[in-house]
């Protein structure tokens, strides 16, 4: 694929400075606004009001960009990138690209708790109506890294392998006399867990709406604990990118994404009541707040006849 873009969607001058819409930016934005729509109507669907989405979103948005880009610049500088320590106000760089998705979801994940306690909606509602758009929100993102030219795997001859110019290029792959610029193709690491994330993302949509008697609260949230982990384990065997757990073959992400796989499998297993997990104690349908409940139609009044 010879496709290249300029990450750069457009440029504008104003009293003197240089105002620019990157395509990481606009695609990330399109990423949570599909996410939250998705979210909306799941939430909408199970009872509770679908106005809290938009809501907790103001607060859980920048917390949670603020987290995926912490994530990110301490993961890279763990693994040796000290671009960060050298100029450390490129660390509010965030439309070059940098943001990792497991500190956003942390900050998130804890923002959204606090909302929940603070207007006593129920938890486990939310969590199951949000976790699967999130894998649909960060598929829709996913084109700004090939746009980007980064999260690509190791040279492949795949057809769909594709080209990266020598400036985006990272460790041996810089060496153009072993990987010339015209033959050498890399996997697209990003398209693969764009598919996965799409389809994994749809189909346990699809289950929870068809089959709602058998996704009781929590269920959800485990199946996507095990397809997120599982899918994201799996893929960053092909990111080159990462830095390796000293003296292990695993990255940050990997183990990260492995737990998360286990930690799935494990309240599956307690959501189906094989295993007892001290403490944790699932209801067997969601509590909707009483001020959010939706209203009991009024009994409709007799019309009243008129005398002749």
């Amino acid at each position: 694929m010879e496709v290249v873009l300029d990450p750069i969607l457009f440029s504008f001058n104003i009293f003197g400075m240089t105002l620019e819409l990157h395509w990481y930016g606009l695609l990330v934005a399109l990423g949570v606004a599909v996410a939250a729509w998705l979210a909306e109507r799941e939430i909408k669907r199970r009872g509770e009001n679908p106005e809290h989405v938009w809501n907790a979103l103001m607060w859980l948005l920048p917390i949670g960009i603020i987290g995926a880009r912490l994530w990110y610049v301490i993961n890279a500088t763990i693994g040796g990138n000290t671009a960060f320590l050298d100029n450390p106000i490129s660390i509010l760089y965030v439309w070059n690209g940098g943001l990792h998705f497991f500190g956003g979801l942390l900050f998130g994940v804890v923002t959204l708790y606090f909302y929940a306690r603070h207007y006593k909606l129920d938890m486990w509602l939310f969590l199951d109506a949000i976790a699967p758009v999130t894998l649909i929100g960060q598929a829709v993102a996913r084109p700004a890294n090939f746009i980007n030219q980064e999260l690509y795997g190791p040279p492949t001859d795949l057809p769909w392998g594709i080209s990266i110019d020598a400036y985006h290029r990272i460790g041996e792959f810089r060496d153009l006399a072993k990987y010339p610029l015209e033959s050498t193709r890399f996997h697209p690491t990003f398209a693969y867990e764009m598919i996965w994330n799409f389809l994994f993302g749809g189909l346990l949509l699809w289950a929870a709406q068809r089959w709602p008697e058998k996704f009781k609260p929590g269920s959800v949230l485990a199946w996507w604990l095990v397809l997120a982990g599982s899918g994201r384990a799996l893929i960053e065997f092909f990111r080159p990118d990462q830095p390796l757990i000293a003296g292990t073959f695993l990255t940050t992400s990997q183990l990260v994404s492995a737990l998360m796989g286990l930690a799935g499998l494990i309240l599956l297993m307690a959501r189906n009541n094989t295993i007892n997990i001290p403490g944790l104690k699932f209801p067997d349908a969601y509590k909707i707040a009483p001020a959010q409940a939706p209203a009991a139609a009024a009994p409709k009044k007799k019309a009243s006849r008129r005398k002749r």
